[in-house]
């Protein structure tokens, strides 16, 4: 029997548990009031404004405006910060939605936002063992809390992600929300979103990631910044991320371990596509695309009355660039101009000319124009608009500096005073190209330069140059429209002299041939074959300047032309832009179709905001059309064109094969115009076929800077190698269906257009299909 000291001692010993018993249910029951105080409190706003359910429907995030090629690919997109475009669910590959469950929330598609093992672990083990955030709650602080708190406000933070993630988990599926997840996150480079990461780091659509590619995305969920594929980044530690996740992926049975091991064993596949607003494809039709929304935006508010932002309101614009044809064009360019520019500067070095690059310039004249070059380049707007004298800005043009200058071989990066380096950028000759079809109008193709990261200045529709004897079809198809005419029609090849004041011209104008032949007689189709001045003067003097501009205008031509009969050769300043519009109209039977950029644009829900109106018009009728055409034909038969035809590659002669020597062998009808202008300092080519008109000007920013002699300097060498392997590319991409066959007729043609035999111009007495390059002129 327990004495009453022991009795006491049970006693106290009672007691106390009770005590601690208490306690216990005391600081547990206090913790979880705690808990419910410290939610009630979040959800109550104490900590920081929560989403309302309106928000929660339409999360605000900034969505680029993309730019849709006819094809479907996304050629550029405009963007302040975010660079996304959101895709669905339906969109993402089963093996990037496996990824992402193994790797970040494996009990995804069990909990409703918090998942309660995964909270008991972290708690646990003091997070050695993983965290505790799911999928919805990351989607949480993506969306609406931003960037992790210190100190305390990590805590309610926490909280704050904890009542949106079930929020979320109840106003969207879990599909949605796999979606969101993907579509907001940063991973780095302008990758704002699963579209832009496989898009720059793969070249891909989201559809189309394989397990390799998907494992790294994901793995950049970690760390973006750190885990960065790019070479001079973090390529290893990058590389060993996706190995964990897929790690992970073969933990949780959704890939073999086979599948798994392969995978480790390569490396990560990168094909690394920047995407900025001076990277990338068609630059220059991007950059012409974005004042076109700039004044479409402008005139067209919203229904509430606000302006649409172009960087953050997700328009799509769709546009009639082919995304392949593009390339074609672009890789044309970027073969041939590397070898014209490397042949021009062999021939301007400092010890062949003391002047380079200029040519037939006095150093008087080369100091007024670097000056003029000076006053309006970009550094001296700066400067000044910074408050700097004249004085200051012309002084620091001579004070070196670290730069990064373009060469066709790569950037360079230097040491160089401003003004040596603007005068070195003064040496390079510029491509401009445009490729349409003349039926629809639809612009297929828009090369406005050679690298729009050092040079902006749009060749297609913003320059405007003289257009030499691409001009010449527009006197004949006046003089066949008034006169009837046949390309057979013969004509002397002797001088003309038009009188003074005949057309309102100040002076007798008296053009001469640049082989200085003025006998015998040609056909209108020899004569333009062979570009023969004296002929076009003729037709000129037959129907004076003023229709022929009344022509030229009907074509689309809004430069101001002067009523002179000169401009017959061509001294009109034109932009490639309206000579592929009106040349387009020669192929489409006489009528002229405008040329069509945008078919339509919509918002980010598909609603069509915007709808592109065809406008057309008769010019000319459908048989003067055909027999211009025909003429045009005999240019690329018998003419400049002819080496279009060509199946073999030059060894010697005045043809360099750096130039010249591509062996096209193009043998379809094609109709074609070669220019070149006074001096070199223009080359063109203007080329059809019945389904797409092209045409291509190179020459450098100054007049004064060309080649010296005709052989490398016409439009046969200088912009005809870029229109031959364009169009190389088009027809062996057959998909394109690119048009081999004839132009067609009108039903009822009463103009003879067969010619058999004509002067210095058939096959027999010409079998190269070459003709003298001093006769391109």
């Amino acid at each position: 029997m327990a004495t009453k000291k022991e009795a006491k001692k049970q006693t106290n010993t009672s007691n106390e548990f009770q005590s601690y018993v208490r306690w216990f249910w005391k600081v547990f029951l206090g913790g979880i009031l705690a808990i419910v105080l410290l939610f009630l409190l979040a959800s109550w706003g104490v900590f920081g404004e929560l989403p309302d359910y309106t928000v929660l429907e339409n999360p605000k995030t900034n969505l680029a405006t993309e730019i849709i090629s006819s094809d479907g690919k996304t050629l550029g997109k405009f963007y302040f910060n975010d660079n996304r475009t959101p895709v669905s669910f339906d969109e993402l590959p089963k093996n990037l939605v496996d990824a992402l469950v193994a790797t970040e929330d494996v009990r995804f598609f069990e909990h409703s936002g918090i998942d309660a093992r995964g909270t008991l672990r972290a708690i646990f083990f003091l997070g050695e063992r993983g965290g505790a955030s799911t999928i919805s709650q990351q989607l949480a602080r993506q969306l609406f809390v931003g960037v992790r708190s210190k100190g305390f406000d990590k805590y309610t933070q926490k909280v704050k992600e904890w009542i949106i993630a079930t929020k979320l988990e109840r106003h969207y599926t879990k599909e949605e929300i796999i979606a969101m997840y993907f579509n907001i996150y940063d991973f780095g480079n302008n990758a704002d979103g699963i579209r832009s990461a496989a898009s720059i780091y793969f070249d891909k659509e989201p559809h189309e990631l394989d397990v390799k590619e998907s494992a790294m995305l994901v793995g950049m969920f970690k760390n973006s910044s750190l885990y960065n594929p790019r070479p001079h980044k973090n390529p290893v530690g990058t590389q060993n991320r996706r190995n964990v996740v897929l790690e992970q992926m073969e933990k949780y049975d959704f890939i073999t371990e086979k599948t798994s091991d392969s995978i480790k064993a390569i490396d990560l596949g990168l094909r690394y596509s920047p995407q900025s607003h001076r990277d990338g494809i068609a630059t220059y039709f991007r950059a012409y695309l974005d004042g076109f929304m700039k004044d479409w935006i402008k005139n067209n508010p919203k229904p509430d009355g606000e302006k649409y932002n172009l960087y953050g309101d997700g328009l799509k614009v769709y546009t009639t660039i082919d995304s392949r044809m593009q390339t074609y064009a672009e890789d044309a360019v970027n073969k041939h101009m590397p070898r014209l520019q490397a042949a021009f500067d062999k021939q301007n070095t400092p010890e062949k000319n003391p002047t380079a690059p200029f040519l037939e310039l006095s150093k008087s004249d080369i100091e007024s124009l670097m000056s003029r070059a000076m006053r309006q380049s970009e550094r001296w707007r700066i400067m000044k608009k910074a408050g700097k004298s004249d004085k200051e800005i012309i002084a620091s043009f001579d004070k070196e500096t670290a730069m990064s200058i373009f060469s066709w071989k790569g950037e360079i990066d230097t040491i160089m005073k401003p003004m040596d380096s603007m005068r070195y950028y003064k040496k390079f000759l510029h491509p401009g190209m445009m490729s349409m079809d003349p039926l629809t109008g639809h612009v297929k193709a828009w090369v406005g330069g050679m690298n729009y990261r050092h040079f902006q200045y749009d060749h297609v529709k913003q320059g405007k140059r003289q257009v030499g004897s691409t001009f010449k079809p527009f006197v004949y198809a006046t003089a066949i429209d008034q006169l009837h005419l046949s390309p057979c029609y013969k004509m002397p090849r002797s001088q003309i002299t038009i009188e003074a004041m005949k057309f309102g011209n100040p002076q007798p104008w008296t053009p001469k041939n640049s082989d200085g032949n003025y006998s015998g007689e040609l056909t209108l189709e020899a004569a333009l074959a062979e570009s023969v001045n004296t002929v076009t003067a003729r037709l000129m003097d037959k129907v004076g300047p003023q229709p022929v501009i009344d022509l030229v205008k009907k074509l689309g031509v809004e430069s101001d032309i002067p009523a002179v009969p000169s401009i017959g050769l061509g001294t009109a300043d034109l932009s490639v832009y309206e000579m592929v519009a009106a040349y387009a109209t020669f192929a489409n039977q006489g009528v002229y179709t405008k040329p069509v950029m945008v078919t339509h644009i919509e918002d980010k829900n598909g609603t069509v905001l915007y709808q592109f109106t065809p406008e057309s018009r008769d010019v000319i009728s459908e048989e003067t059309a055909y027999v211009t055409v025909k003429l045009l034909e005999g240019v690329t038969r018998n003419g400049s064109g002819g080496r279009l035809r060509r199946t073999w590659m030059p060894t010697s002669g005045v043809y360099p094969e750096i130039i010249t020597g591509y062996p096209y062998e193009l043998q379809n009808p094609i109709a074609g115009k070669t220019g070149t202008t006074q001096n070199q300092s223009d080359g063109w080519f203007m080329g059809m076929v019945p389904n797409l008109v092209t045409g291509v000007w190179v020459g450098a920013d100054d007049r004064a800077t060309h080649f010296k002699g005709i052989a490398y300097g016409q439009g046969a060498s200088m912009a005809l190698p870029i229109w031959g392997m364009y169009m190389r590319s088009c027809y062996a991409d057959e998909d394109l269906e690119i048009s081999t066959g004839n132009f067609e007729a009108p039903k009822n043609l009463t103009i003879q257009v067969n010619c058999a035999t004509y002067d210095s111009g058939d096959e027999e007495a010409n079998p190269s299909g070459e003709v003298p390059e001093e006769l391109d002129f």
